[in-house]
Parts: structure tokens; C-alpha cells; sequence
């Protein structure tokens, strides 16, 4: 291929858009091994310096990987190809248990919210230079924090996990650095790797989260960084126990430099504790959405961490966006203070759900997990054929190519669309479109 395609420039923002330009018309594929950076200099006639450093771009955009002396190649799988293209699309009138979205039945009102935030606003508006995080946010984000045992630390509010995610992984990683991450586990955050120029090592769990030995092998081989889920991982519905927690802080003692972010997932609509890993290593996040419990649409997460960590994320926030709007934030404690959201009720109608559906599949054979959350996830023999069964009859559900690097395949069903009535007749259509039952494992 690369004798099809000749990279050109004189400076490296060149160099690096010409490479860049060939991998979007696909004149570069997947995986197609890039000069090394003298001989390219060389054919170019500019400094190795200019190569090593458009390379270096590359990386930090997600084109291209490098892997020591096996030299620098086109990712196999370009960031830009996001997983939630694997998705089906509900047709009209049919039960859509892939798109991941909370039951709208169970969010609270938001108008009341809204208009406490602007009552407030109408009496001081919001002016630059102030705070970015609002104070009675910040003390009920703590006080909540230190209920569940999260060690203490500075609070920031960022748009979502995602954002949260990203901008703790930017304040220590670099281009190449290696991350463990749950496999199967969130698709955006795998979207998100590649993207940073991050390499991914998948991490085996159980329903009681990541197995420690799978965690210990990775950290041991390099892995600079960890992420897990506390509560209702995303897609199994794995929940982190008294016993596992403890597993993992063992591990995690023997690795203190790694840095450990915490995804709690769950908050607000699981009954199970959380058993935080916090702590555990000298470079923590601790990160809470309002996404599920509140509303998607809310794009605020509530951080904290080390103060190290916690201060270069708000740092750079102060050079971006500068502040998620301190409207969102006003309206959050409104619905924290008055209770908007019974968390317990929520819980139980998830866990209904779920734990009916898991039971219902179990009774005829069918292998499945969902320990909390509003997530299960069924393996299955032949993931394409059993995904187009389903839709075939009458159900929508997540293909696992969306969750997995190296696990094997599955589907995803979100229980919040369902009825009580839903659960026989989809537990049936599973049991017809699955397969073969595999061995319980998701590694």
C-alpha cells in the first residue's frame, strides 16, 4: 500500500495531515506499517526530528500506534470508528433493550429544579471568575462521599463520566501509555482509548468485578492506569463485594504509582453498598454521574480524588470550558436537597426487572448476568445471529461488539423498557436466538 500512497510535507502538521488524509480514504488501511522515521526524513530530505514529531501527533490523535522496534502502523481500528455504530435500530413498535437509557417513569421532574436555579440566578448571576464548583454542591457531593467511604478529597463537577474520564487520564498519561480496562465493559470508554492515543490491556471479570489475578498480570506488565465499575458495570451488572474490594486494594498496595480511576456507575439506582477502592494507590478519581439516577440529559458528574489529581483536571477545565454551567450545578442540589429521586424505590423496580428476566433465562437454560443495574448480559454463541433472531422477534437488543476487546461474544439487554408481561415472551426469544450455552466466564 504504501508504495500506492507517497506521504509528502516539509513540516511535520504536514507530514502528519498527508498520513492522516491517506488512513480517511482508506488509502492507508488498518494496520499498514508506516516508514521508519530516518528513512522517511530521508526520502522527504527534513530533520528525523520533524517525522518523529508529526508520528508523535498521530499518535496523540489515535491514527497510528508504535510498538517499539515493530515500528509505527495505522490503528487496526481507527478512533473515529465509534462502537455505538454497533447498535440496532429499534424499527417502529418494537421494545428497544439496546439503547442503554434509563426509564424515563423513574427520573424526577426537573422543572421545580430549573426554576429554583433561576430564581437564584435572577438574584446574582453567574459572572466569570468565580468558583467553578458551587459550594452547597460540593459539601452535599462530600458529605455523600464520606457516608460511603471515599476518602477525602477535593470535589470538581465535569460534564458526565466521560468528560471526568478523560480529563483524569490526561492529567497523568502520555500517547502509548497502557490502560486496564474491564473486558466486557463501557464502549465509550474503549472508544475512548484509541482516541487519546491509549493502549488498552482488557482486564477478566466476574459478577463481583475485575479478578484480581487478571488485574495483578496487567499492572505487573505495565499497565500505567486502571479503570473499573463499582456498581451496575456496564454491561454485566457486575457489583464489587466487601471480599473483592479487599482482593483489589491488595493488588493495588503492590502498585501504588498506577493511577486508579473509579467509575460508580450505579449510584442512586442500586441497593447493593458500595466498597470503594479509593485510596489504594497515590493517584485516585472517584467519579459520580447524574446521568442515570436524574437525567441524561444533565451532563454533570461529580469528581474528586487526590488533590494533585483533582487540581490538574480543574486546571485544565479553567483553559477549556472553564466551568460546567453553575445553572446545571444549582438545579443538582435542588434535586439532592429535596430528595427528588427515591433511590430505593428506583432500585427495587430496576432489580424487579432484572432479577426476573435473569431467573426467567435461567429456567430455560440460558446463561445470565445482571447483579445490579439495569443492564443483563447474556453470552451467546453466534452474537450477529442471535442479535437478528431477536430482532426478528420483536426485540431490540445491544450486539457485545459494542463492550468487548477480547471476551466472548454476547448481548446486552436493558431492562428498562420492560413490563412485568415483557418477561416471559423475551425470555423465550432469548432462549431461541442464543445458542448453545457457553461456560460461565467472561474472559
Amino acid at each position: 500500500m504504501l508504495e500506492e500512497y507517497r506521504i509528502t510535507g516539509r513540516r511535520a502538521s504536514d507530514i502528519a495531515a498527508s498520513v492522516e488524509r491517506a488512513v480517511g480514504s482508506g488509502e492507508l488501511a488498518p494496520g499498514q506499517v508506516l516508514p521508519p522515521m530516518r528513512e522517511l526524513a530521508a526520502r522527504l530530505e527534513v530533520n528525523p526530528n520533524t517525522v518523529a514529531a508529526a508520528y508523535r501527533t498521530l499518535r496523540e490523535r489515535g491514527v497510528i500506534e508504535t510498538a517499539g522496534r515493530r515500528g509505527s502502523r495505522v490503528r487496526p481500528r481507527p478512533a473515529s470508528t465509534a462502537r455505538g455504530s454497533f447498535r440496532v435500530e429499534a424499527p417502529p413498535g418494537v421494545p428497544d433493550l439496546g439503547a442503554g437509557n434509563p426509564d424515563p417513569e423513574l427520573l424526577p421532574p426537573l422543572g421545580e429544579a430549573f426554576a429554583a436555579a433561576t430564581r437564584a440566578y435572577a438574584q446574582r448571576p453567574g459572572m466569570y471568575g468565580e468558583v467553578p464548583v458551587d459550594p452547597e454542591l460540593a459539601a452535599l457531593a462530600r458529605a455523600a462521599l464520606d457516608a460511603d467511604g471515599v476518602p477525602a478529597g477535593p470535589v470538581a463537577v465535569t460534564s458526565g463520566s466521560l468528560d471526568a474520564i478523560e480529563r483524569v487520564l490526561l492529567a497523568h498519561l502520555k500517547p502509548g501509555d497502557v490502560v486496564a480496562v474491564e473486558d466486557p465493559g463501557w464502549g465509550s470508554l474503549l472508544d475512548l482509548m484509541p482516541a487519546l492515543g491509549l493502549r488498552p490491556v482488557p482486564i477478566a471479570l466476574d459478577d463481583e468485578g475485575p479478578l484480581p489475578d487478571a488485574v495483578e498480570r496487567a499492572l505487573s506488565e505495565g499497565a500505567r492506569a486502571l479503570v473499573v465499575t463499582d456498581r451496575a458495570q456496564n454491561p454485566t451488572g457486575a457489583a464489587i463485594g466487601a471480599a473483592r474490594a479487599q482482593e483489589l486494594r491488595c493488588v493495588l498496595a503492590g502498585h501504588r504509582g498506577v493511577l486508579l480511576i473509579e467509575d460508580d456507575h450505579g449510584h442512586a439506582i442500586v441497593d447493593l453498598p458500595l466498597h470503594p477502592l479509593a485510596g489504594a494507590t497515590d493517584r485516585w478519581a472517584f467519579v459520580r454521574s447524574v446521568a442515570k439516577a436524574y437525567g441524561p440529559d444533565l451532563r454533570v458528574a461529580l469528581l474528586t480524588g487526590d488533590a494533585v489529581t483533582v487540581d490538574r483536571v480543574l486546571g485544565r477545565q479553567r483553559l477549556g470550558p472553564g466551568w460546567v454551567s453553575r445553572l446545571l450545578q444549582r438545579a443538582v442540589v435542588h434535586l439532592l436537597a429535596s430528595g427528588a429521586v427515591d433511590s430505593v424505590r428506583v432500585a427495587r423496580a430496576y432489580g424487579e426487572r432484572r432479577d426476573a428476566l435473569v431467573r426467567a433465562l435461567a429456567e430455560r437454560g440460558v446463561e445470565a448476568h445482571g447483579r445490579s443495574g439495569m443492564n443483563v448480559w447474556v453470552p451467546v454463541s453466534d452474537e450477529t445471529g442471535a442479535v437478528s433472531r431477536l430482532l426478528n422477534a420483536g426485540w431490540a437488543v445491544a450486539p457485545g461488539a459494542r463492550f468487548r476487546v477480547a471476551a466472548p461474544p454476547g448481548i446486552r439487554l436493558t431492562v428498562s423498557p420492560l413490563t412485568a408481561a415483557d418477561i416471559e415472551p423475551l425470555a423465550d426469544a432469548v432462549a431461541a436466538a442464543a445458542g448453545p450455552p457457553r461456560p460461565m466466564s467472561y474472559g
